[in-house]
């Protein structure tokens, strides 16, 4: 009994801290989505109804939201390695609420410009790749490898069950309130995200010993070229992202000005997706456990794609409730399959990643998959400035199959148990008895 005593006494006190640490970043995670939520949908239409935005502007507010990703994620990633997560993610937080507050100050005195706007946003986006590098770094920090998958997929759970209300609230808030003092709630949410990760007590690792950055920087996109299965994750994601971002800077425009559906409508749309988005995240554990995690994505990947086709075909004359009935189904789809393969393959990456690579891991990600969403927001305004949102929409969507054919020719759709792929720093170590005293 002595000698068992001591290891209980350890269990007790480890597990406790580890479900505190984890509430905390749920709550953070849950406030920083609601505030992304609402930023989502009210910085495009505060372009839109305040500034008069055109299809372009509104690909250059993309690009400007997007492109810090291409710039910054790198040596954010290098930077992340080097410290403590969780400092970088509060910094980032208070950054972002500054900053928002900035844009509702100068909207209500009327000294906002489409420039300013631009530049706010290119502000925000830059803390914006920070947080997103360092979020999903500290993840494995307060979470043992076991529980990842299980995170993850109550991370994404939450996120999307926000998402199921953020849109129509973001929508109702614009009608009610007008689109800069809707923003109000986005600079609350991450000022309550930066207090609960601030209260975070889990102990990261730091390395013993740096080499130049450079090299740290070099040996991160090393690390990812040289694995087949992260490869696959970030083309699929290089090749989907930038065209979705291309199809909704459109179907914003197109929403207002083609199918005439309010600010309100709008965001009923996107939030009736959401209910895909939760769905998708609670089925991905399930569904992994009887098909394996490659058919899903492989399914998921043809579905997103195929429902998208109905956009372009959406008319005015279908009148408003039909229109967000069938529009809410659509991004319901596409949610869902975006959910649920994202949830699968964050899981891979974080059990093909060591601890010390892993910031670097997931800015490389950044780098690509979501600094190609800048190329899309831009290309999609040019587009839709020179063939009119409809048929820019329709060209949009059609690139979005190319993801699907880079995911049925790469190695995700032979994908069993993701456990099974798991590097020995992340698989759990097995139980041992232990002696009787």
């Amino acid at each position: 009994m002595l000698v068992r005593s001591p290891v209980r006494h350890r269990i007790v006190a480890v597990r406790p801290r580890r479900a505190a640490d984890f509430s905390r970043l749920w709550v953070a995670q849950g406030a920083g989505v609601a505030a992304a939520q609402v930023a989502e949908l009210a910085l495009p239409l505060l372009a839109v109804l305040t500034l008069n935005a055109s299809a372009l502007e509104l690909g250059l507010l993309g690009v400007a939201r997007w492109l810090p990703f291409l710039l910054l994620a790198l040596p954010l990633g290098v930077l992340v390695d080097r410290h403590r997560r969780r400092p970088m993610i509060v910094i980032s937080d208070w950054g972002r609420a500054a900053l928002t507050v900035a844009i509702i100050v100068a909207a209500v005195a009327g000294m906002l410009t489409m420039p300013a706007l631009l530049v706010l946003a290119a502000a925000i986006g830059c803390f914006t790749v920070l947080f997103e590098v360092s979020y999903q770094s500290i993840v494995p920090s307060v979470v043992p490898p076991s529980g990842l998958a299980s995170a993850n997929s109550k991370l994404a759970a939450t996120a999307a069950a926000i998402q199921v209300g953020g849109p129509g609230l973001g929508g109702l808030l614009v009608q009610l309130i007008t689109a800069p003092l809707a923003l109000l709630v986005t600079a609350g949410g991450y000022v309550i995200s930066a207090l609960s990760v601030g209260g975070i007590r889990a102990h990261e690792t730091l390395p013993a010993e740096r080499g130049r950055f450079i090299d740290e920087l070099r040996a991160g996109l090393s690390f990812v070229r040289r694995d087949r299965y992260l490869v696959a994750n970030l083309g699929f994601s290089a090749l989907y992202n930038p065209f979705i971002q291309w199809v909704m800077v459109l179907f914003l425009l197109h929403a207002v000005d083609e199918l005439g559906l309010d600010a309100f409508q709008v965001g009923l749309i996107l939030a009736i997706g959401a209910t895909g988005a939760l769905a998708g995240s609670l089925l991905a554990g399930p569904l992994v456990r009887r098909f394996g995690a490659g058919r899903p994505i492989l399914l998921t990947a043809i579905a997103e794609c195929v429902v998208l086709l109905v956009l372009p075909i959406a008319d005015a004359s279908w009148g408003a409730p039909l229109l967000v009935i069938v529009l809410g189904l659509v991004f319901a789809v596409g949610d869902a399959g975006a959910t649920l393969s994202s949830v699968i393959l964050i899981t891979i990456r974080q059990l093909r990643t060591p601890d010390h690579m892993l910031g670097r891991v997931n800015a490389s990600m950044r780098w690509v998959s979501y600094g190609t969403i800048a190329f899309g927001a831009a290309a999609g305004g040019i587009v839709g400035e020179l063939v009119g949102t409809r048929i820019g929409i329709l060209i949009g969507v059609l690139f979005t199959f190319a993801a699907v054919i880079w995911v049925a020719l790469g190695p995700l759709p032979r994908v069993t148990d993701p456990a099974e792929l798991a590097i020995p720093e992340r698989r759990e170590p097995e139980a041992s008895p232990v002696a009787a005293g």
